[in-house]
């Protein structure tokens, strides 16, 4: 991983065999994958064709060490490219007064930000498949949505009806570390109706799985267990869901122009 070799992965490769990378090499992505990744996430479907959504391209090194900073994520300053997915009702409202008309404020309601939502999602998807097809590495960062919104809206010069949704590193690999092990299919796909049987004892099959990967993971990361330790799922993501719920991003949601009482 001494050089960035554009190879085009096939669609198996891109979808099954991506990792979420971390540490990237200091190396430019070409204009060539660029322009291709921005096509990608042009061509992504939305809701009613409304592409409630846009993108923000980042490559000022200042900028992303500023984010970086911010964030607390090392893959803001040292990826090639950092972009932020947003929820986007400006432009509509933007071509609304122009046509001079009524405009019902969608992002008012609950459906609208969940609309708006999606479709950035959806757009950072068609990103990290096309980035990996090029052989690049992707990390999604949803902690910038969180951490401070209001700095981040600042920072970013976001006008109201914008919010983040998540942020993506983009570069080239400086690692290539082991899959993470995922829910097996029975968990994922039920047929015809929600639940599988003993769903409590497959999912702490699961969870052990997890607690087997994170003690062997290669290559070793700086929050890897203590040999006492036990580092599982459940009560990772619990975690996280409790730092998240201590965020209020609701204020912040309205101070963007997001007021989702309905």
């Amino acid at each position: 991983m001494e050089q960035y070799e554009n190879t085009p992965l096939s669609v198996r490769d891109s979808l099954l065999e991506r990792r979420t990378i971390r540490r990237y090499q200091r190396l430019p992505i070409p204009e060539e994958d660029l322009r291709f990744i921005r096509e990608a996430i042009r061509n992504t479907p939305t809701s009613y064709n409304g592409q409630q959504y846009s993108v923000i391209e980042i490559d000022d090194q200042p900028l992303k060490e500023r984010l970086a900073s911010l964030v607390g994520q090392k893959q803001f300053k040292t990826s090639a490219r950092v972009f932020c997915f947003l929820s986007d009702y400006h432009k509509i409202g933007v071509a609304a007064e122009a046509k001079g008309l009524d405009n019902p404020h969608f992002e008012n309601s609950l459906d609208g930000l969940i609309v708006g939502t999606v479709d950035a999602s959806l757009a950072m998807m068609s990103a990290i498949v096309a980035a990996t097809s090029r052989g690049l590495a992707t990390c999604p960062i949803g902690y910038a949505r969180t951490v401070d919104p209001a700095r981040i809206s600042e920072i970013l010069k976001l006008p109201r009806g914008v919010y983040l949704v998540c942020a993506l590193a983009v570069g080239v690999p400086a690692e290539m570390p082991d899959k993470h092990p995922k829910q097996p299919l029975d968990l994922l796909f039920f047929r015809n109706a929600y639940g599988v049987p003993d769903m409590a004892g497959r999912l702490l099959d699961y969870d052990r799985a997890v607690i087997d990967y994170n003690a062997t993971r290669t290559p070793a990361t700086t929050n890897r267990p203590a040999p006492d330790e036990i580092n599982d799922w459940v009560s990772h993501i619990l975690d996280y869901y409790r730092e998240a719920i201590a965020k209020p991003l609701l204020p912040a949601l309205r101070a963007r122009g997001y007021n989702p009482d309905r």
